[in-house]
């Protein structure tokens, strides 16, 4: 009996559906076309600016105009909804079969902003390669690298979801503010004062709604951010009127993809964080929805990213990887459906092929969607908390290893320029307090709970935490 894509009978055994073995488990279960439109459009809603932010960043520092900037992000749109549907659907051994989205990473901008500054196509032909080399090397890895879920313990993930969940907040504040730091109206009352209605009708949708409109409470709020926000003028009308109708993000757009060798060992280095991140994502992900991911589970979810990654410049799309912030939308609506996810995957991709539409998400203010993601990226937070409480942090050295690493992950986030000394190849992993936390975790968790004969007393805290919550499934279950 294959264990893929559900994890094995061991996980089977700590999930609700183990009285009703007949029953679907809710990952795998399909609901009626409208609400699987509606709460897949919700997790678009959630993730759009995250996709079209790294094009906006990328494009102009590379000397590109705003039609090619925005054709960029079209690509970008395409791209994560072809990574989302490998994530979700899968095939063969690629994708986790979770509700999982997949976009555009934000840890490649800064080096492909060094790579490819003011070289025009030529820079972006550069990226392209190096992120095509980068990603076939990943495919080949993840075996190995899958390998790695034996040393993420509770101590371990709930310290790296907890610090997903706190190093997205800085986000949904500048969201809050506006966005854009050198507007004049950056940080003004009325961006603020938006982001806090937003915020408040959230939380009141969520209070007094039930049901089917309790889940899509998030999309709800964002719907009446945006009313309130069309005649006070934040919202911009002109995207819709000068965006094409159709729109393919034709192959090479920008050339054929070039090679260089520090292009490519950047990129690499860059892949290797994703990888970090997208296994402790996974992690995440399958204790909320009640299939804890095992190391196979792990091992196709990294082959739908590097795949994933592998294939977006072909459309000119920029390497692909797990989008955190959608980890909360799942917690907090309760819907565990991967279909969902695979629907707001089709939607991306309609978005990518019909720029007027993509243009109609884009309505969506910012500090609109600043509020709402307050309340997503804070849900992640309280998630990896929740993991935490489950770690037997009175056994062993396990609170110390929960401090150092919250309090290194926290660096790039309580103070930006702590590192600003360092070769700009370290910042591709300094810069991330995810991965510097979670690689702080896993390095002091071998040294107290594996080193020195004291392996025995991390699996007696593994056994006591699976008691209370069914967590560390996945690993134990190769040990």
């Amino acid at each position: 009996m294959t264990c893929y894509p559900t994890g094995g009978t061991a996980v089977a055994a700590h999930t609700s559906t183990a009285e009703a073995p007949d029953r679907k488990h809710p990952v795998d279960e399909t609901l009626p076309p409208f609400k699987m439109f509606t709460t897949g459009l919700q997790h678009v809603a959630a993730m759009y600016a995250g996709v079209v932010a790294p094009p906006m960043i990328v494009g102009p520092a590379v000397g590109l105009d705003a039609k090619d900037t925005a054709f960029l992000m079209g690509a970008s749109l395409f791209t994560a909804g072809i990574a989302t549907l490998l994530q979700t659907l899968g095939f063969w051994r690629v994708g986790a079969r979770l509700p999982f989205v997949n976009g555009v990473s934000f840890a490649g901008v800064t080096p492909m902003v060094a790579i490819g500054r003011d070289r025009g196509y030529d820079g972006i032909a550069v990226i392209f390669g190096a992120i095509i080399v980068a990603s076939v090397l990943g495919f080949v890895l993840t075996p190995y690298f899958s390998k790695l879920v034996r040393f993420f313990p509770p101590v371990v993930t709930g310290t790296v979801i907890t610090l997903i969940g706190v190093s997205l907040l800085p986000v949904a504040f500048n969201w809050s503010q506006g966005g854009n730091s050198t507007a004049d109206d950056y940080g003004s009352m009325k961006n603020i004062g938006m982001a806090a209605l937003t915020f408040v009708v959230v939380l009141a949708l969520r209070k007094l709604l039930r049901g089917f409109l309790q889940q899509i409470a998030i999309l709800l709020g964002l719907v009446v951010g945006t009313v309130v926000a069309l005649p006070l003028g934040m919202a911009n009308l002109d995207a819709i009127k000068d965006a094409d109708v159709v729109g393919f993000p034709t192959p090479f757009h920008f050339g054929a993809p070039q090679f260089e060798i520090a292009a490519i060992v950047s990129m690499c280095i860059v892949m290797l964080v994703c990888m970090t991140e997208s296994t402790a994502d996974m992690l995440a992900l399958g204790r909320i929805v009640g299939r804890p991911a095992d190391e196979r589970t792990i091992e196709g979810g990294l082959r739908a990213d590097t795949l994933g990654s592998a294939v977006s410049p072909l459309f000119n799309g920029f390497m692909c990887s797990a989008f955190a912030q959608n980890i909360g939308l799942v917690a907090m609506t309760k819907v565990r459906s991967r279909f969902v996810v695979a629907a707001g995957g089709g939607i991306l991709i309609l978005l990518g092929l019909c720029p007027v539409a993509a243009s109609v998400i884009a309505l969506v203010p910012l500090p609109v969607l600043g509020g709402a993601g307050i309340v997503l990226f804070g849900t992640v937070a309280a998630s990896g908390v929740q993991t935490l409480a489950t770690a037997a942090l009175e056994k062993g050295e396990n609170a110390l290893i929960v401090a150092a690493a919250v309090g290194i992950g926290l660096i790039p986030i309580a103070a930006p320029e702590f590192y600003h000394a360092f070769p700009n190849d370290l910042l591709v992993v300094l810069d991330s307090g995810i991965s510097t936390g979670c690689i702080v975790a896993i390095v002091l968790n071998l040294a107290f709970n594996h080193l020195g004969g004291k392996a025995g007393s991390q699996e007696e805290a593994q056994e006591e935490a699976a008691t209370g919550s069914g967590e560390a499934v996945a690993p134990a279950a190769v040990h």
